[in-house]
């Protein structure tokens, strides 16, 4: 009665086996030769090291700034006095409500980043070869947890085969060694899969993340509030002097929020 359950573990490690393969196959075929010596803009550093989100908190953080928009510490934005610098800018005013308007900031960011401005750059990135296609990442995104669900499968039917058999009078010690090998396959892929398949999960492609850390240097120098940002761009919320705008981010726990 326990064969069935080996043969759907078999079949569990096998197609996601094959899945990542498939996944780690495409990925081996550039379709674009990343640009080399190219000079990436603040937005861009922040797609390819935080994504869109990043992409959203680096005009927030700038807006906020300038006091064009109050953020507060509890997670709340605020337009105070409109006047954006480039369409992200307009669009995250727009999406506060105008002047006067305010809207919590895990709101706002999540609208900015979905909308077509910041698509754009990712795309833009992604033509050059510098950021990770968005159709690639999504697939190898879906193969890694394809091979998490294998795993727990093999894992729960070999438990389940194992009470199967003990209840049947049958040699446990072999029904387990029979769902050694699928395990083995699942654990096989995953441990590879971290550690050449999971970096297609990131924003940046390779070239991308090369030329990340030998752009702008981190370390802002005094007064210098675009190097600030540029720091920003690259390790996030954390790297904010201001306390209330790493608690708006979510670098620091807010002592209204816990």
């Amino acid at each position: 009665m326990w064969v069935p359950l080996l043969v759907l573990a078999w079949i569990a490690a096998l197609l996601s086996c094959a899945r990542l393969c498939r996944v780690s196959a495409a990925a081996d075929r550039p379709e674009t030769v990343p640009a080399q010596g190219r000079a990436l803009s603040l937005y861009e550093t922040a797609y390819l090291c935080g994504g869109p989100d990043r992409v959203a908190e680096v005009a927030l953080v700038s807006m906020a700034r300038r006091r064009r928009v109050l953020v507060a510490h509890t997670g709340w934005a605020t337009v105070v006095d409109p006047d954006p610098h480039d369409p992200v800018e307009e669009l995250l005013i727009e999406r506060l409500g105008g002047p006067g308007g305010q809207s919590s900031v895990a709101r706002v960011r999540a609208a900015l980043a979905a909308a077509e401005p910041v698509r754009r750059i990712g795309e833009q990135l992604a033509a050059v070869g510098l950021a990770v296609p968005p159709a690639l990442r999504d697939s190898v995104t879906a193969a890694l947890d394809q091979v998490r669900r294998a795993t727990l499968i093999v894992l729960g039917t070999g438990v389940a085969a194992e009470a199967v058999a003990a209840g049947d009078g049958a040699d446990t010690g072999s029904v387990a060694a029979w769902f050694l090998l699928p395990l083995v396959l699942s654990l096989g892929c995953m441990a590879i899969a971290h550690v050449e398949v999971r970096p297609l999960a990131r924003w940046a492609s390779p070239a991308g993340l090369r030329l990340v850390h030998t752009s702008t240097p981190l370390t802002p120098a005094p007064g210098d509030e675009s190097t600030g940002l540029t720091a920003f761009a690259h390790l996030g919320p954390r790297t904010l002097p201001e306390p209330h705008l790493r608690a708006a981010l979510g670098g620091d726990p807010s002592p209204l929020r816990g």
